[in-house]
């Protein structure tokens, strides 16, 4: 048996034409902020990409590069400022951050309205308390993508192996929220093995390369694998490489591959997510 492939590019497509017909309904054009600080090659990349599918999606896209030793009171102000401009609709501070600068102030800065990336404090309660705001892109994406590939989930009992309040934690509330039961492991879980091997539906945010292998994942399980890391290849050449070991596409019925799964529905989300955010902003429904 070989797995079905839950590609993301279709899934992702799916959700930028919905994100380009809400904000062209919109009676003004959704704009983006995106901040970054320093030049961290991968957040560098990010960012542009971000910006260059924001464009391409009809929203506006403004890029915010700090310097490495920006002092936290600026980067506040910017925040601060933001959140003040009726014509600025989200706002996306990429991570990793400096050292000097603490995720949970800048997070905690943003207009909970506009903050498009689902971690000020206000969004994270609304997503645990079943009410309406905005989640963070890779965990609404995960769900996304599911939905896409008509993976069912109510009553079906899904394992997340990770615990990040990028990932883990989020998705978990998701597929409570689709109905599915739900258990939280990580890396330090005992017999980690014993509970993938009940999953229906296996999501795996760890952050550790293969880290789960066909022998922990029950056969005709759907399988995220969220991870994706840079492994040593032949000759000198890099390979990417998620955290499950591609040996699991012979005993699960579905795996996203790495890369090419999750990867593109974080962007989609993230441009759906900041229409969303303007049309909170401007009293509006989705349509």
């Amino acid at each position: 048996m070989s797995a079905t492939v839950l590609a993301g590019a279709p899934a992702a497509l799916v959700l930028l034409e919905e994100a380009r017909r809400r904000a062209a309904a919109l009676p003004v054009q959704p704009h983006l902020h995106l901040i970054r600080a320093g030049s961290d090659p991968a957040s560098l990349s990010y960012v542009r990409g971000k910006d260059r599918q924001a464009r391409l999606t009809g929203l506006r896209s403004t890029v915010h590069a700090l310097p490495q030793d920006v002092p936290l009171p600026e980067l506040l102000a910017l925040l601060a400022r933001l959140s003040a401009d009726p014509e600025a609709h989200g706002i996306l501070v990429q991570l990793p951050l400096p050292a000097h600068l603490p995720p949970a102030a800048v997070q905690a800065a943003t207009d909970p309205r506009k903050d498009v990336d689902g971690f000020h404090p206000l969004n994270v309660g609304c997503l645990w308390a079943g009410q309406p705001g905005l989640a963070p892109c890779t965990a609404l994406g995960i769900l996304a993508l599911l939905r896409h590939h008509q993976v069912p989930l109510a009553g079906r009992t899904a394992v997340v192996v990770g615990r990040s309040p990028v990932v883990g934690r989020p998705v978990a509330g998701l597929l409570l929220a689709a109905d599915a039961t739900v258990t939280v492991a990580h890396r330090h879980t005992p017999a980690l093995s014993r509970l993938t091997r009940q999953a229906d539906v296996l999501i795996v945010a760890a952050g550790q390369p293969h880290l789960v292998t066909a022998h922990m994942v029950q056969p005709g399980a759907t399988v995220v694998d969220v991870g994706i890391h840079r492994l040593p290849g032949a000759g000198g050449q890099f390979v990417l490489t998620g955290d499950v070991h591609p040996e699991v596409a012979q005993v699960a019925g579905a795996l996203s591959p790495v890369p090419g799964g999750v990867g593109p529905m974080t962007v989609a989300q993230l441009l759906l997510n900041t229409v969303q955010a303007a049309e909170t902003q401007l009293g509006r429904s989705a349509a």
